[in-house]
């Protein structure tokens, strides 16, 4: 039975088990227990993750973590040459493995939600910034991506966002648990 690795951070952890119920019987998933951050997270634990799931694809995201800014800052948790370094070191470690990597999009926030209710804030703009930066680099490499963004965006964002304005309702997860176990068996079937 093959594997997958679902890396991310909780936004995968919300649909991670959306996924197993979707590929029971057919792969095991797995993901790290812990949140993955940001990409700098990301990058310090990839390789540990990577030996403990020994999967036969990655399905890997990093971005919301990044794009955190203090109230009345223009400054990123992770800047945008931060964000493209690490990336780039992400999607060749996992490259050189051989193992078949998909990155996904950043899913999109409602802001404003965001700004009333979490002690900081994400910035659409900023969502966009870092994705085409990520796509950019993704495509430089021949990694596949998986647009969630999109994926949200056309059900409805605001219908499948939380009050928190960055996390989804049980049914975006599951929405997004679908959509990832189709990308990860149309990835199999391609290979």
């Amino acid at each position: 039975m093959k594997t997958a690795i679902l890396i991310g951070d909780s936004i995968r952890m919300g649909y991670q088990a959306h996924v197993e119920t979707a590929l029971d019987g057919i792969a095991h998933v797995w993901g790290p227990d812990a949140n993955g951050g940001d990409s700098g997270k990301v990058r310090e634990h990839l390789s540990q993750w990577l030996e403990t799931g020994r999967g036969d694809v990655v399905h890997l995201n990093c971005g919301l973590h990044d794009i955190k800014k203090a109230f009345d800052s223009n400054r990123a948790q992770v800047d945008e040459s931060a964000y493209r370094e690490n990336l780039i070191h992400i999607f060749e470690t996992v490259l050189a493995t051989g193992t078949p990597l998909v990155w996904a999009t950043t899913t999109p926030v409602n802001e404003t939600w965001h700004h009333d209710r979490k002690g900081f804030d994400r910035f659409s703009a900023d969502v966009d910034a870092y994705n085409v930066i990520a796509q950019d680099e993704a495509q430089k490499r021949g990694v596949a991506i998986h647009d969630l963004n999109s994926v949200i965006e056309t059900a409805g964002r605001d219908e499948l966002l939380q009050e928190d304005g960055v996390h989804f309702s049980a049914e975006g997860c599951a929405l997004l648990g679908r959509h990832v176990a189709t990308c990860v068996q149309k990835l199999w079937a391609e290979v």
